[in-house]
């Protein structure tokens, strides 16, 4: 059974990813967005709601190293291998505007985290906090959205025409369906996953940085490969940097405000810090490197695999 509910989840993540790019991608031509905006607010939205739903029951539970876990893991794994695998396949570039602005913002936010946890847990305080600046940050993607599409409707000939461009219906029909098929994908991949873990006798902690996140930064994968692959480098790159900026604001934020957090020291005393140090190493990529090429993705790949060796032999514990 584990097996069968993984394979069922998989083919659900890939499913969804693809009619979400396309629903996500259709959006943004047909009102003028830029896609890095669709991809750090629609597509970094519905692939973060395995997080939340996994989050929110691993707290409500008492299990906040799961909870905290599945986060900083899905931020890690989103940098390592969301972001590096799809650049196998075709090299993505940075190039799009707004992607030096919501780098910058990612690794503020992972520095907050940071600097929150401190004090060894994730109150409701700073629960409420989070989920303010999540408001903030929702609210500043729309009227940027909104200028963009002012801009460009102000300008001779950049006026979007209907003809040749995905039906309304349609397009909602895809985002709704693909963040639906998400959802219930990364639920499917994660249980299967979780019970296979539960034979191994793996602790909470290293389920939730690994197994755990792994399985709900599925959907963020599948969506990404499918956006390189259609060469839509500005919706894979604001998927990956929208996803750790949520994952962080949204879930924990709401987790928090909803059940206090109080990690194990293990997370706090490594793993975030290794959140915090890939972060500030892609911003560095997407300032002065400006593409991700297949060379530099199978370090990162490489270097995802020795995090999770040494997660799940216990090495950080």
């Amino acid at each position: 059974m584990p097996i069968v509910t993984l394979v069922a989840g998989l083919i659900l993540l890939a499913l969804g990813g693809d009619l979400l790019v396309r629903g996500a991608v259709g959006a943004a031509t047909r009102l003028s967005i830029p896609p890095i905006i669709i991809g750090l607010t629609v597509v970094a939205l519905g692939t973060s709601l395995p997080e939340l739903l996994i989050s929110l029951e691993a707290a409500l539970r008492g299990a906040p190293g799961l909870a905290m876990g599945n986060v900083v893991g899905s931020n890690i794994t989103n940098i390592l291998a969301v972001l590096a695998l799809p650049a196998l396949i075709v090299p993505v570039a940075f190039t799009e505007s707004g992607t030096i602005r919501s780098a910058v913002i990612m690794l503020a936010v992972s520095a907050l985290l940071v600097l929150l946890t401190l004090d060894g847990r994730l109150d409701r305080l700073d629960g409420m906090f989070l989920v303010l600046l999540l408001v903030t940050y929702l609210a500043y993607n729309v009227a940027a959205a909104r200028r963009s599409r002012r801009l460009s409707l102000q300008e001779p000939g950049l006026e979007v025409r209907p003809e040749g461009l995905p039906a309304v219906r349609r397009i909602v029909v895809y985002v709704v369906l693909g963040a639906v098929g998400l959802a219930l994908g990364g639920n499917l991949t994660t249980d299967g996953a979780l019970e296979l873990a539960a034979k191994l006798g793996v602790a909470d902690s290293a389920v939730g940085l690994t197994i755990v996140a792994l399985g709900t930064s599925l959907p963020e994968l599948a969506a990404g490969i499918a956006a390189a692959a259609r060469r839509h480098d500005g919706v894979a790159v604001g998927n990956v940097l929208g996803s750790n900026i949520l994952n962080i604001l949204a879930i924990l934020g709401i987790t928090a405000t909803i059940a206090p957090l109080d990690p194990p020291a293990s997370i706090l005393g490594f793993d975030i810090w290794i959140m915090l140090a890939l972060s500030v190493g892609l911003v560095a990529m997407v300032m002065f490197r400006r593409r991700l090429g297949r060379i530099e993705a199978a370090l990162m790949s490489l270097a995802y695999v020795a995090y999770l060796y040494v997660t799940l032999s216990g090495t950080t514990a």
